[in-house]
C-alpha cells in the first residue's frame, strides 16, 4: 500500500479542489481531460493511504465527508504555501515579485487606482498587477488570508504577524435619501423609531467566513443588500432605500440635490480608512510593493484614493 505522503502530492491536492469546485466526479473529469473512473481509482488510492473515506458514495454529487473537507482545507492552504515559496523564490531572483494582488475596498477611488496602475506600468515592470474588488471585513481578510499584498480602504486593524497598516485618512458618512423618498421630508432629527420603517441599503461584506460586519442597520428593519458601497449609492439615488454613504462618494449628488442628507438623532459617524500590507521579515519588500508604499506616501495619492469619485 503507497503511504500518504506518495498519494498527498500538489497534483492530487489540485484534483480534490477540481472536484470541489466542478461538484462532481463525472464534471471534474471533464475539466482534467481524464476518464471518471481514472478520477475514481485516484481518490480511492488516497482514501486506502489514509484509510478514511473523503466523500459520501451515497450521493451523485462529489459530497465531501468531514475528513475530506478537513483534507480539502489543509491542501488548499498547503498549495497556497507552495505558490508562495515559488513566489519568494523568484522574488529573491530578480526583486520584482511575479504578481502583486492589491485588494480595493469599494470606498476607494477606481479611477485613482487605475490611474495609479498606469503609473505602474510605464516602468515595464514584470510583476503582473491584479485587483481585487472587496468590501468591508473581505478587504483585510484578502491580506491576512495571503490572497493580497496590499489592501486600500482597510477599516479595522490586524492582530496578524506580519501584517502592517498606515492611514489613508478620514471619511465621513451622512444619512442621505433622494428627494423623492418619505424620510426627506420627515421632522428632524430622524428618530430610530421612524427609519426602522424603512429599508434600508446595505452592502454585502466580502469576507468570505465568519459574520463579518453589519454598519448602521437596525433591527427589524428591511434590508435591500448590494454588493458595493458604488451600488448603494446607486440604489439610495433612486429611492429604493435609505443609509449612511460616505459623505466624499455623495457630496455632487448632495450639492446638486439629488440626495438629501437628514440629521439623525445618533452621532455622525466617522470613520478612519487606512491601508496595509504583508511584510517579508528576511527579503524586506518586493520592488513592485516598495513602488506602491511610496506612492501612498504621498498626501495628495491618499486623499485621491478617497475623494476623487466618479458619479453613478
Amino acid at each position: 500500500m503507497q503511504s500518504a505522503r506518495d498519494v498527498l502530492t500538489p497534483d492530487a491536492l489540485a484534483m480534490l479542489q477540481t472536484i470541489a469546485e466542478a461538484g462532481s466526479f463525472a464534471a471534474a473529469a471533464r475539466v482534467l481531460g481524464v476518464v471518471p473512473s481514472a478520477l475514481t481509482y485516484r481518490v480511492r488510492q488516497i482514501e486506502d493511504a489514509l484509510d478514511v473515506l473523503l466523500y459520501d458514495r451515497s450521493s451523485r454529487q462529489a459530497r465531501l465527508t468531514e475528513a475530506g473537507a478537513e483534507l480539502l482545507r489543509e491542501g488548499t492552504r498547503l498549495l497556497a504555501e507552495i505558490d508562495a515559496v515559488a513566489n519568494r523564490v523568484k522574488r529573491v531572483a530578480t526583486g520584482w515579485e511575479p504578481q502583486l494582488t492589491i485588494a480595493v475596498d469599494s470606498i476607494i477611488s477606481k479611477a485613482t487606482v487605475m490611474e495609479l496602475c498606469d503609473s505602474f506600468f510605464a516602468l515595464n515592470p514584470p510583476t503582473r498587477i491584479k485587483l481585487r474588488d472587496e468590501t468591508l471585513s473581505g478587504t483585510l481578510a484578502a491580506l491576512t488570508s495571503g490572497q493580497a499584498d496590499l489592501a486600500l480602504g482597510v477599516t479595522e486593524s490586524s492582530t496578524s504577524a506580519g501584517i502592517h497598516g498606515k492611514p489613508l485618512g478620514d471619511v465621513s458618512f451622512v444619512y442621505a435619501v433622494a428627494p423623492h423618498h418619505p424620510l426627506a421630508s420627515a421632522p428632524e432629527p430622524l428618530k430610530d423609531e421612524v427609519v426602522r420603517q424603512h429599508r434600508a441599503v446595505a452592502v454585502a461584506d466580502t469576507i468570505a467566513r465568519g459574520t463579518g460586519v453589519t454598519i448602521g442597520l437596525l433591527g427589524g428593519q428591511d434590508v435591500f443588500t448590494v454588493a458595493t458601497m458604488q451600488a448603494k449609492l446607486d440604489a439610495q439615488l433612486r429611492g429604493l432605500g435609505s443609509g449612511f454613504v460616505p459623505e466624499c462618494m455623495a457630496r455632487a449628488y448632495i450639492e446638486t440635490g439629488r440626495l438629501v442628507v437628514k440629521k439623525m438623532e445618533r452621532t455622525q459617524r466617522i470613520m478612519r480608512i487606512n491601508y496595509a500590507w504583508r511584510s517579508v521579515a528576511r527579503s524586506g519588500h518586493g520592488r513592485a510593493l516598495a513602488w506602491w508604499l511610496e506612492q501612498l506616501e504621498s498626501p495628495a495619492t491618499r486623499a485621491a484614493l478617497l475623494e476623487r469619485h466618479r458619479g453613478v
